[in-house]
């Protein structure tokens, strides 16, 4: 897949449909997707920790089903309408179910950053290093 013509959107889903797996059943966590020139440089799944209490490991309880994750992927692909004007970045897309009702929530951050290495060449042209711009 060439990811330069493919549009961000379609890339989002093709995360979230690669994560799919690690979705079902978990309880919490973050889907993080990094953003280059406005295509996916790499993706992953932090998951929430196990809880510990007395020594033993406990059970989060149930986590997203089937659908809930179709549902996160869909919304994660309607959240992009909200990005705007950057084409470097971080999206993280935090969720968590709720064991008492089963209902999941999530919330959607969108981080841009720059590198200024690559903007100080367009701006101090290499003719000599630093002692001649000072």
């Amino acid at each position: 897949m060439e990811l330069d013509s493919v549009s961000l959107a379609r890339q989002v889903d093709f995360v979230f449909r690669q994560l799919e797996g690690e979705l079902t059943n978990a309880t919490a966590g973050t889907v993080l997707i990094h953003v280059r020139n406005n295509a996916v440089g790499k993706f992953g799944l932090r998951h929430h920790p196990i809880e510990c209490r007395n020594g033993s490991i406990e059970n989060g309880g149930d986590g997203l089903t089937a659908s809930q994750v179709q549902a996160f992927r869909q919304m994660a692909i309607e959240a992009l309408k909200f990005r705007r004007n950057w084409t470097h970045g971080e999206i993280l897309y935090d969720f968590s179910v709720r064991s008492s009702s089963n209902s999941w929530s999530a919330s959607i951050l969108y981080e841009s950053n720059y590198n200024m290495a690559n903007w100080n060449s367009r701006y101090y042209p290499r003719q000599g290093g630093l002692r001649e711009m000072q």
